[in-house]
Order: C-alpha cells, then structure tokens, then sequence
C-alpha cells in the first residue's frame, strides 16, 4: 500500500508550504487523483485521519479528492477515449496503441485556510 507514502508526503508539502507563508492552519486540501495513477482513493481517504492525527497544522483539515478521467488518443484514428471505460482499446477502430493525455498524475490542487478577521 503505496497510499501511505503519498500521504506523508502530501503533508509534509503542505507543511512547508505553510511555513514559507506564514499559515497556522489549513482548513481543506483539494487533490486530484488521475484513474490511471494506481492510487487508490478509498486508501487515501481511510490513511489521511490517521497520518494528519498528529499534525496540529492538519488534523482538522478536511481531504477533498477530485477524480480525473485517464484520456488517450488513439495513434491509428486520432480518436479521444477514455481508457480505463474502454479496457485500454479505442471505441472507434479497436486499437491498443495510444497515447496517455491525462489521468496518471496525483495532485495538490487547492488549499484552503481560514479567512482572517
């Protein structure tokens, strides 16, 4: 279980984010989970309480995953498909051979702090 590792270091970017920026606490962290990543969003969700437990800068910060689409282009007709719906094969001409556009990547894409008085 990988998950645990990307947690860790998850935080430990937010934690020097938060650093270099002066932020005392983050509220929710917003990430995206590309289909094709091999990360497992359900491990994320069950490790993060557990990982974030102890850090006083996360442990109340609510995990937020957005799911991105793994998207090919099929090299033989150019078509646009997505991969993992079409067990890897293109839906117009039944080719294997494609190039990955999106999905592979897990990401940090937001982070929320409390607004200041």
């Amino acid at each position: 279980m990988h998950e645990i590792g990307i947690v860790r270091s998850m935080c430990k970017t937010l934690m020097d984010y938060a650093a270099e920026n002066k932020i005392e606490r983050i509220e929710e962290v917003v990430c995206q989970v590309g289909e094709l990543s091999l990360v497992i969003p359900q491990y994320l969700e069950e490790i993060y309480p557990v990982v974030v437990a102890d850090i006083p800068l996360l442990k109340d910060a609510k995990l937020i995953l957005e799911t991105v689409p793994g998207l090919a282009e099929c090299e033989d007709c150019d078509e646009i498909f997505n991969v993992i719906e079409n067990q890897g094969y293109c839906p117009n001409c039944g080719s294997f051979e494609k190039e990955v556009l999106s999905g592979r990547d897990f990401n940090i894409k937001e982070i929320h702090i409390p607004e200041t008085a």
